[in-house]
């Protein structure tokens, strides 16, 4: 064996855990600090917040008389209120809460006001959601968004430098066509010939020149897919396609129909990257289940990249409110492509490959981070969404099935029954374990 060779592999599963666990420890401290700090507002103690769980490895007890604990096993938390019988908030301590006063079990979960608990309950999910849009709006406001008209913000480097358009350019046209937006200028690209220099009418400095320039969507990889094909075989953002299949790829459309036309057999394609010499790599595309704007789904071959412009828009600053709505908005669209997916995993629309487990989301999460960080922390707030989402499911042991509890409790004036109430939290643990374990099996088994 060679230690040295394995030093490689040994980084990447490194990576993988780390950012796995990071991931995951902000996202679960977040979610335990909303229950903990609405609970504390609504006059419920904390006895423990626990992120982890097993043997505790550091622990330390503030002025209120919380326990604040790190514990060995990173893989969730728990805030344990006074009165629990356990971690879940399930069920009350019924030994415990009868040596406390009428005062002491305002305090508790159990005897705090339907109010205060339900607040409790729910602001585990809406923090996963209040930290997906700050940090959605944080990163348009580092990143910016494109002006309105599209402005030459940058250069993209290619494999051929010749060209004529400068840092600072106002696209007008493309081969004739007029391109006053983003919008016209994204419509005008399936129009345009494959071909690798394209005549451009630019604004410059007050003159109106014609000049040329590179293809407005050359083959180049602007970003690649966590566990991709494409990532399998180690191509890297900034790749160029040269051929495929032999024949010379000029746009990024040129490379989608021959990936497409292949369906799934394997496509052989020569691939320049900077600073090195060109070199080949066979990919085969992998079907996969895409999001459709009518709210659907389509099956399509795809190895995992994606284009851009041969140019990085020029950018403004958005106001605080603006860059808010905008996040918002990716949340928002977020939680409905997840209630899409499942509903089409439920009725076999599509593969229940597409539902991953702990395993899926430990490699995602480090093949993210290997990207940048700026995408690595995009993938905690989608992965905030995603946790946030879960656990507004009304199955019991979640938060949305304690919701459902309290719901009854409002309408019927009394909670449900503690025969009913250990059923159905059985049932919910089962189930959750079953999806789990499901999860578990498809990183196992699926591609």
């Amino acid at each position: 064996m060679d230690p040295i060779g394995l030093i490689p592999s040994f980084g990447s599963f490194a990576l993988t855990v780390a950012a796995f666990i990071v991931a995951l420890s902000i996202i679960v401290a977040v979610h335990e600090y909303g229950h903990y700090i609405v609970g504390r507002w609504s006059g419920i103690q904390a006895e423990v917040f626990s992120l982890g769980f097993g043997p505790v490895l550091v622990s330390r007890v503030d002025k209120r008389g919380t326990r604040w604990q790190i514990a060995a096993f990173p893989l969730g938390g728990y805030v344990k209120f006074l009165g629990d019988a356990n971690a879940a908030s399930a069920s009350a301590d019924e030994e415990a809460m009868a040596h406390l006063s009428s005062e002491q079990k305002r305090h508790t979960m159990h005897g705090a006001p339907l109010w205060a608990r339900a607040a409790t309950v729910a602001a585990g999910p809406a923090f996963n959601f209040i930290l997906s849009i700050l940090v959605f709006a944080g990163i348009f406001l580092f990143s910016g968004f494109a002006t309105e008209r599209p402005v030459v913000g940058g250069l993209k480097t290619l494999p051929v430098e010749t060209t004529e358009i400068r840092e600072g350019d106002v696209i007008l046209a493309v081969n004739g066509v007029e391109t006053p937006d983003y919008t016209a200028l994204n419509e005008v690209i399936e129009t345009l010939p494959s071909e690798p220099v394209m005549t451009y009418r630019v604004e410059r400095d007050g003159q109106v020149l014609n000049v040329e320039g590179p293809a407005l969507f050359p083959p180049r990889f602007d970003n690649i897919a966590p566990g991709s094909a494409a990532m399998d075989v180690g191509l890297a953002r900034g790749d160029v396609v040269l051929t495929a299949d032999g024949q010379t790829i000029n746009t990024f459309s040129d490379l989608q129909e021959i990936v497409r036309a292949a369906e799934g057999r394997a496509v052989l394609m020569e691939v320049w990257r900077e600073g090195r010499e060109p070199f080949e790599v066979a990919l085969v595309a992998r079907e996969t289940d895409l999001p459709t704007a009518a709210g659907g789904f389509e099956t399509r071959y795809l190895i995992g990249v994606g284009g851009d412009f041969f140019f990085d828009p020029a950018t403004r600053v958005p106001g605080p409110l603006e860059a808010l709505s905008a996040a918002s908005g990716q949340t928002w669209a977020i939680v409905r492509a997840q209630i899409s997916g499942l509903w089409h995993m439920i009725t076999g629309a599509i593969s229940s490959c597409n539902l991953r487990g702990p395993i899926g989301i430990a490699e995602t999460s480090g093949a993210v981070a290997s990207q940048g960080l700026q995408d690595f922390i995009w993938f905690i707030a989608v992965l905030s969404t995603a946790i946030g989402l879960l656990n507004l499911f009304p199955i019991p042991v979640l938060d949305g099935g304690h919701l459902v509890f309290h719901a009854w409790e409002w309408a019927t004036g009394k909670p449900p029954s503690e025969a009913a109430l250990q059923i159905l939290v059985t049932a919910g643990l089962a189930l959750v374990l079953g999806v789990m374990a499901l999860g578990l099996t498809n990183d196992l088994i699926c591609p």
